[in-house]
């Protein structure tokens, strides 16, 4: 019995799917794939057996009216009110509001969104990344691929003007703002404060009306809004450091293993988001159907630097099985550092940001994160 959200894995390992929803359980033949297409069937024949007992109860209800009063037809009446009783609602579907996801469109801008050029980054004095060579437009869709430990999130931090190159040269559109997804944003979102309050404390004189409507964008609407964070599950933190990173609809997004507290699907939910949203995408992340369905362009950071991947997912994946595709000690222990330290530093780290940002760019660029 295998508990999991890598949609892949249960398309190759399991053989039924055991489905748990609004306190019931229901048995599915097949994997993940013939599972949702299964429920989807089974939701559209729900969908239709309340419509069509909405009809029939209308035309009993219009038939008791008309004929209740008058004596050659009462009998008729009370027997269809009798079946009126008995008739049992059909339930209607399960609407999971964890489901929402919506990020607000940017502005227009020039492409390039960022170049770099020849550029090499690391911590301290220690270079992780040489001779990164990229260019970022309004549209692009990237994923960065590579072992955990190879460097694709000290590339992401680069990019997201958390690190400056060490040597080479970066640049970047002085109007973009950048919305900046990390794992350690989940757990350092107060857990006093309600997702309101986190909201109206970054959304500084914006309206109530529009605090709630950014919220609403990812679910939090009605009482959700006014939850204390310790009391969301992780998926619902998940969606609410999203909301903040996006509240000035930021022209890139940067997310870095976005789905790691997100259901089957949340997941898919995020994907649909992903590609209604118009501006551009760095994406890390594990979740092969999401980068599949969102990637137009593979990075590979492999070998102290990263290229363009000249192929597709499954190319990718012989390539990982062919050899060790290095191993990275050096910036996995970088990268572990780095988290380690981000998730201590908060508000000083913000600051830090945007420090770093005006240093090399000598612009507004804005960078967003979670709390």
């Amino acid at each position: 019995m295998v508990v999991s959200h890598e949609r892949d894995f249960l398309n190759n390992v399991v053989d039924h799917i055991l489905h748990l929803q609004g306190g019931k359980i229901t048995l599915y033949p097949g994997g993940y794939d013939a599972f949702e297409r299964q429920r989807a069937e089974r939701l559209a024949q729900i969908e239709a057996a309340r419509a069509n007992q909405a009809v029939q109860r209308e035309k009993l209800q219009e038939y008791i009216a008309k004929n209740s009063a008058r004596a050659s037809t009462a009998k008729q009446a009370q027997s269809r009110q009798k079946m009126l009783s008995k008739m049992q609602p059909i339930a209607e579907s399960y609407n999971d509001p964890t489901l929402s996801f919506g990020f607000p469109n940017p502005t227009e801008l020039r492409p390039p969104l960022i170049t770099l050029d020849m550029a090499t980054v690391g911590y301290a004095d220690v270079p992780i990344l040489k001779r990164l060579n990229m260019r970022l437009d309004p549209d692009d869709r990237v994923a960065l691929l590579g072992r955990n430990g190879n460097g694709k999130t000290t590339l992401a931090r680069l990019l997201a003007a958390q690190l400056t190159p060490m040597d080479g040269e970066m640049s970047s559109s002085g109007k973009m703002k950048v919305g900046y997804f990390t794992q350690y944003q989940v757990e350092e979102l107060d857990p006093t404060d309600s997702p309101i309050e986190h909201m109206s404390h970054l959304m500084k004189g914006a309206t109530p009306a529009a605090v709630r409507a950014q919220l609403g964008r990812f679910g939090f609407s009605g009482d959700k809004a006014t939850t204390r964070v310790g009391k969301l599950s992780g998926g619902e933190r998940a969606r609410l450091a999203l909301a903040l990173i996006t509240r000035d609809a930021p022209h890139l997004l940067i997310l870095d293993e976005p789905t790691n507290h997100l259901d089957v699907d949340a997941r898919e939910a995020l994907v649909q988001a992903l590609n209604a949203y118009t501006g551009a995408v760095v994406l890390v992340s594990h979740d092969r159907h999401m980068l599949e369905l969102t990637a137009d362009r593979l990075v590979l950071v492999d070998d102290g630097t990263a290229k363009e991947f000249d192929g597709s997912l499954d190319d990718y994946i012989a390539f990982v099985l062919k050899g060790d595709g290095g191993k990275g000690d050096a910036a996995s222990k970088a990268d572990k550092k780095a988290g380690e330290e981000g998730r201590g530093r908060g508000e000083e780290q913000r600051r830090g940001s945007a420090e770093s940002a005006a240093r090399y760019r000598g612009a507004d660029c804005e960078v967003h994160q979670g709390a």
